[in-house]
């Protein structure tokens, strides 16, 4: 099936052509025709699948043309970074109508924001904390929203958000009232299920390569390492590996900071994304990641959740996650719908407890690796014969800085 016989808008396919979308993906394929039909939604599916299109496409085209008056659309994303990526993508979904659209968030002033809701929106996207700004101080009405999106609600509940998000569900009319609404998480404990309940009317459920499973397209690297030797390690396999683009992810703020610093003085052109860092410095970041400005982008989990960006080669956990799940997210960053991807993690004695309860997770036992020629200082490290490492990438050329 291609996008024009979903029975989108005129439109909207002109905008998706123009994007480059061929052909819908498996989410897509199963989401879109559920949101045209007015339809509640609750849905699981992997990282890079094209979500934001599966939710985005439908409503949009359902829409029409501009209103004047309080926003029709809310979406509400856990992070600044993932409000500002949708809001981005639904700017490219909608350049060829008059629809308006405006995201809130935290880290800009709320000068801009006041502007844009006063002057009428169509769609707003947004984060918990700063649309629940907006509505006290009066300056946004929700009493028109026809269509909900709670996306990463299973961030949400990791971040506390879920009284607001409740808060906020109760400020926009009901499903008998004529809201739509749509739910997007990767796990259902039971306090999602609660909200799914309070919020969900009927909803058809759609789950596209399960919940607990990681992208088939990636490759798995476990490195086992001192702690004296995890920087020096990860320079050798940045030196020794071809890659486009690479994702280091550490456990702490301070970490990150280090293993930039540490990696800036080797030559490699470093961003850093973590909580700490200004609004503007984020966004440099993630733009110059993108652009291929920097080669590397060093970032905590909180602070990578729900980026977007395509191309990544390769992930490498600089420090194993505590939560089986965050390893998950992690390396959804690479391996992405069609592409292919390696994922590196160092892991110390220390976290072999962890390493157990990632392979338990995702049902597989990943192989130990040893880097060739890298000079090991406890070799007891390996209790058994490790595999020779040869990522998929293939030792060569670097990428040019």
């Amino acid at each position: 099936m291609s996008f024009q016989e979903f029975g989108l808008s005129e439109a909207i396919v002109h905008g998706v052509q123009c994007l480059g979308y061929v052909d819908p993906t498996p989410i897509q394929l199963r989401a879109i025709p559920a949101v045209l039909s007015g339809k509640d939604l609750i849905a699981a599916a992997q990282t890079g699948t094209g979500k934001t299109a599966a939710f985005g496409l439908p409503i949009l085209s359902r829409l029409g043309d501009h209103q004047k008056g309080g926003p029709r659309v809310l979406v509400l994303e856990p992070t600044r970074e993932l409000a500002a990526q949708v809001d981005e993508a639904f700017r490219d979904f909608i350049r060829y109508t008059n629809l308006k659209v405006t995201a809130l968030f935290g880290g800009v002033g709320y000068g801009s924001q006041e502007e844009a809701l006063a002057s009428g929106v169509d769609i707003v996207v947004a984060t918990p904390g700063r649309l629940l700004d907006h509505l006290e101080k009066g300056t946004l009405k929700l009493g028109g929203v026809r269509h909900l999106v709670l996306d990463e609600v299973d961030r949400m509940l990791d971040m506390g958000f879920i009284p607001d998000v409740r808060r906020i569900v109760g400020a926009t009319p009901t499903s008998e009232e004529g809201r739509q609404s749509l739910l997007f998480t990767a796990t259902m404990p039971p306090e999602i299920e609660r909200l799914a309940s309070f919020v969900l009317k009927e909803p058809e459920v759609i789950e596209i390569g399960g919940r607990r499973s990681p992208a088939e397209t990636v490759s798995h690297y476990f490195y086992p390492v001192s702690v004296m030797q995890k920087h020096e390690l990860l320079q050798a396999l940045l030196e020794k590996t071809s890659y486009h683009s690479v994702i280091i992810f550490s456990r702490t703020k301070a970490g990150a900071d280090v293993i930039a610093a540490r990696l800036e003085e080797s030559g490699h052109s470093v961003a850093v994304l973590h909580s700490d860092r200004s609004q503007g410095e984020r966004t440099e970041a993630l733009a110059g990641f993108k652009n291929g400005t920097f080669e590397v982008l060093v970032a905590t989990d909180l602070a990578a959740r729900g980026i977007d960006i395509q191309g990544v080669s390769h992930v490498i956990n600089f420090d194993v996650p505590l939560h089986a799940e965050d390893y998950v997210h992690r390396i959804g960053r690479t391996g992405r719908a069609d592409t292919t991807g390696d994922a590196f993690t160092l892991i110390t004695a220390e976290e072999i407890k962890e390493v157990e309860s990632i392979e338990r997770f995702i049902g597989q036992k990943v192989e130990r690796q040893k880097l060739e020629e890298f000079p090991y200082r406890y070799t007891a490290l390996f209790s058994t014969t490790p595999a020779t490492a040869k990522p998929r990438k293939k030792i060569g050329v670097r990428r040019k800085r």
